[in-house]
């Protein structure tokens, strides 16, 4: 294995690593401790936290992740992409034991402001959960539901996780209150934020352009394991005369990354050209009356 794909490992493990601690600060501070259960796996796990908690016993939070993630693996494992598989996994995992493994040694802060812990526990989950995608891998939860909800219905994907988080929300509100449920609404909506912000800036979609000799490999993951349409285009070099495809695709959210790793295993030579896209409508984003 060549030196720079053991450098592109190392700083995954380390983003990984440091994403997952910053992740659990953010819930062990702000969002557990204060009945705030905002979306995810990590929401559902906090309702049962606190119900258990009321019958006398403890139920770790991370640990429920980890359970909970075990069954939805399934669904990630038949993407048949290894790189991914073994990110999303080390994401669960870490993730998992650092939100139990920091509970005795972090404080708990807010003193019961809901906004102020909503805030900052939405900022501080945002940037950790974001470091983790950033390496292309994930953290399980409601992510892999709500794609598949997305796949199945044909609407947005961001559209499914609100839906997926948003049920969530509201099983908590007869556990906490309809007000601690209205706060991690908040905590959830800055979260998602903030997540787009560490992984792919401000803006909302990308379009690439990919000049490869294994441009049939290339689209042939861009649709199947990206779920994503791509067109190729006819183009040729000025200076060779000889005719090259050119891919296009247009990507959502946090995708990019995933799209880099792709041609990176098939062709590391490969021209990759990524741009700001400022709309996008048509299947897979939203709809051109809206």
């Amino acid at each position: 294995m060549s030196p720079a794909r053991w450098r592109v490992y190392v700083r995954d493990a380390l983003l990984i690593i440091l994403g997952s601690a910053v992740f659990a600060v953010g819930v062990d501070c702000f969002e557990v401790p204060n009945g705030l259960a905002a979306g995810g796996v990590t929401g559902l796990a906090t309702v049962f936290y606190a119900l258990a908690d009321a019958a006398g016993f403890y139920l770790p939070v991370g640990m429920q992740t980890i359970v909970m993630n075990v069954f939805l693996l399934l669904l990630v494992i038949r993407s048949g992409n290894r790189g991914y598989i073994v990110r999303t996994i080390a994401g669960i995992i870490a993730c998992g034991l650092f939100t139990d493994a920091l509970v005795p040694v972090l404080p708990v802060l807010g003193n019961g402001d809901l906004l102020l812990c909503s805030l900052w526990g939405g900022v501080i989950t945002g940037i950790g959960l974001g470091l983790v995608f950033r390496t292309g891998g994930n953290t399980g939860g409601t992510d892999i539901v709500a794609q598949l909800i997305a796949k199945r219905l044909g609407m947005p994907l961001g559209t499914a996780v609100m839906l997926v988080d948003g049920a969530i929300i509201a099983l908590s509100a007869p556990v906490f209150s309809i007000e601690n449920a209205l706060y991690a609404a908040i905590a959830m909506y800055i979260c998602g934020k903030v997540i787009d912000a560490v992984v792919d800036g401000p803006r909302a979609e990308r379009a690439a352009y990919i000049i490869s000799e294994r441009h049939a490999e290339i689209a042939n993951a861009i649709m199947y394991d990206l779920n994503r349409g791509c067109t190729e285009l006819q183009a040729r070099g000025v200076w060779s005369g000889n005719d090259r495809p050119v891919l296009f695709c247009v990507l959502g959210r946090s995708q990019t990354p995933r799209l880099k790793q792709i041609v990176s295993e098939a062709d590391s030579e490969a021209i990759v050209i990524i741009s700001e896209v400022h709309e996008a409508f048509g299947e897979g984003f939203g709809s051109i009356e809206g």
